[in-house]
């Protein structure tokens, strides 16, 4: 089954973000810190965000009553997911900065990894919370679309981290 196109541009943006983050959290030459770095990448986020909800939108066909159910939870879940997306953020920075310096010890190799496991698991208990809000406010075969959406988007999340993150030394 081909994937639909704007699931392909989605794609296509958030492997964009993801290589600015890891290019420039992982570049080896230290540049001086400048604003225009950090607007650029607020600039891709919030173009992420908004094709994020616009594929959200296109295969929900919400009804005017479901869309003012969904929409405030919609919102509340994207803004708890930033909290999750700020502690990735930091972790990849932290990463990139002993890759860098090639400064990676088994302790901090450890912390690494119980912070990545950490955010995993909230990652599922912040999916668990959540389901029941999307049923209150939908039918559940529309829940369960979105929830699928928003898997399949956090699951190209991972496999571009994945393929971008250059592995430990």
């Amino acid at each position: 089954m081909r994937r639909p196109v704007i699931l392909q541009i989605l794609t296509a943006s958030l492997l964009l973000a993801l290589m600015y983050l890891t290019q420039s959290a992982f570049a080896q030459a230290k540049a001086p810190a400048t604003d225009k770095p950090a607007s650029n990448l607020e600039i891709i986020h919030e173009k992420l965000k908004a094709d994020k909800k616009l594929i959200v939108a296109k295969y929900m066909d919400l009804t005017e009553s479901e869309a003012g159910k969904f929409w405030p939870v919609y919102e509340e879940y994207q803004k708890d997911l930033q909290g999750s997306n700020e502690k990735l953020r930091q972790l990849l920075e932290s990463y990139a900065a002993d890759y860098r310096n090639k400064s990676m010890t088994d302790e901090k190799a450890k912390k690494l990894l119980d912070e990545w496991i950490s955010l995993d698991q909230d990652e599922g208990n912040r999916r668990s919370a959540f389901a029941p809000k999307v049923l209150a406010a939908l039918p559940a075969k529309k829940a369960a679309r979105y929830l699928q959406i928003e898997n399949e988007y956090r699951i190209m999340l991972r496999y571009e981290l994945a393929t971008t993150v250059p592995l430990v030394q």
